[in-house]
């Protein structure tokens, strides 16, 4: 006769670990399904343009850095379709400016300006607050305002690499602070701005905020890397999690904008060789077209990276963007998510929470 023992009820110390393992198994499954959807990932077509974009009437979207360059073409472009557009950058008159000129083009556009310092995570959290007040969902978000290659090595109000900290970290908290919102849409996006300065990154996670020794380009590589690296775990997080969120990354190949100006300098080397081969890269209104794509199209996919498809992606038509093995590092993206949190006191749900999106 085989004995029978009584079930013990686990202890509060075994439920955690209980939970934690289901986690682990979530995020490992989530990791798997998302490994399976790259690979069956297929091509948007290159023809594809802002005016294959489908109505956005009636969904509401944050830009960040839409005063200019990519940022203000992807604002201009989904006010055109109908969508109402919040650009939130640090400076309220070339806001104004900003505005002014997308209604002189659109003149039914509904946008507005909502004053945002990406480097300040007290600015990113004052913004957050103010849209959950006032909004009552939002149904994309667009990661991506920029910095690159300072010469100098500058630090934030919290003590992060300026690079660091605008490209990334500000980038983390937001989407961490305004998800509430983005669950109560029916269909929210979030798209991460990437760049193929991707390549040459990586998470030196001994010296996140290059204080042993700041080399410029290189940091802005790791913060680059950092937002690519940030979009796939945010999609493979949703789908353990059933948040309802769907994550993309997308990177303009090399657009003319003001980003080196503002940057290097264009008396710099790299300034120097900007401009003598700008003839040669995209426009911003070309550099905004994988973004607007990830943003808009029904047939963009979850965990997708689109960009140019020609030489080194510097330019060309728009396809499915190469992904470094270092942005594929499932196991240096959670360590990355986890560092983050405590970097900038961000707190997504639990993987386990499911979703209850409210009717658009």
């Amino acid at each position: 006769m085989e004995s029978q023992t009584t079930p013990q009820p686990l202890h509060r110390g075994g439920l955690r670990m209980r939970r934690r393992s289901l986690l682990a198994l979530a995020l490992s499954l989530g990791s798997v399904l998302a490994a399976g959807q790259a690979i069956a990932q297929s091509a948007p077509s290159p023809q594809w343009s802002v005016r294959d974009m489908p109505s956005q009437q009636g969904r509401t979207f944050l830009v960040t850095g839409g005063t200019s360059g990519m940022g203000y073409e992807d604002a201009k472009a989904l006010a055109a379709a109908g969508g109402t557009v919040i650009i939130a950058a640090r400076n309220p008159e070339r806001g104004r400016e900003a505005i002014e000129q997308i209604r002189q083009d659109v003149p039914e556009a509904q946008v507005r300006f909502a004053t945002l310092d990406l480097s300040d995570l007290a600015s990113v959290r004052a913004l957050s607050t103010q849209l959950k007040a006032s909004l009552p969902r939002l149904d994309g978000l667009i990661n991506n305002a920029a910095i690159m290659a300072p010469p100098q090595r500058g630090v934030s109000a919290d003590g992060l690499e300026l690079q660091f900290a605008t490209n990334y970290a500000g980038h983390f908290l937001l989407t961490a602070e305004l998800l509430p919102l983005l669950r109560k849409s029916s269909a929210a996006r979030v798209v991460t701005v990437s760049s193929i300065a991707v390549h040459q990154g990586r998470i030196d996670f001994e010296d996140l905020q290059s204080g042993k020794a700041y080399q410029a380009f290189p940091a802005y590589a790791q913060s680059k890397l950092a937002c690519l690296m940030f979009a796939l775990e945010l999609q493979r997080r949703s789908q353990a999690g059933h948040w309802g969120i769907t994550s993309l990354a997308a990177h303009p190949g090399v657009a003319v904008t003001e980003l080196v100006a503002r940057g290097p300098g264009l008396e710099s080397d790299q300034g120097r060789q900007w401009s003598a081969n700008r003839a040669h890269f995209q426009s911003a209104a070309q550099g905004a077209v994988p973004t607007l794509y990830a943003m808009t199209s029904p047939q963009a996919q979850g965990g997708a990276y689109y960009g140019p498809t020609g030489p080194r992606e510097i330019a060309g038509p728009l396809g499915l963007a190469s992904v470094p093995a270092a942005a594929g590092d499932t196991a240096a993206a959670a360590r990355l998510w986890t560092v983050s949190e405590q970097l900038t006191g961000a707190r997504f749900p639990d993987a386990g929470a499911a979703a209850t999106p409210a009717g658009r």
